[in-house]
C-alpha cells in the first residue's frame, strides 16, 4: 500500500464519520447564503440598460425562484 492509499482512505473514513444531515444543513446554508446574495445585487447587474420594462427582464428574481425552489427541494427530501 502506498503512502497515496493510506491518505485516502484516513481522508474517506474521515468524511464517512460526517452526518447526512449536517451535510444537507450545509448545503442548504449554503443556498440561502446564495439567495441572500443574488437579492442584493445591484439593479444595473441584473438588468439590461434603460432598465427593465417588464418584469421578466429582471433576472434576479427568476435566479431567486430557482434557488427558492432549490432550497424546498433540498429541505424536504
Amino acid at each position: 500500500m502506498t503512502p497515496l492509499h493510506a491518505f485516502g482512505d484516513a481522508l474517506r473514513e474521515g468524511l464517512l464519520a460526517i452526518p447526512l444531515s449536517a451535510v444537507r444543513g450545509l448545503f442548504v446554508a449554503l443556498l440561502v447564503g446564495l439567495l441572500i446574495w443574488v437579492l442584493w445585487l445591484p439593479a444595473k447587474a441584473t438588468q439590461p440598460p434603460g432598465g427593465a420594462k417588464r418584469f421578466d427582464e429582471n433576472l434576479k428574481w427568476g435566479a431567486a425562484i430557482a434557488i427558492l425552489i432549490q432550497i424546498m427541494i433540498y429541505s424536504l427530501l
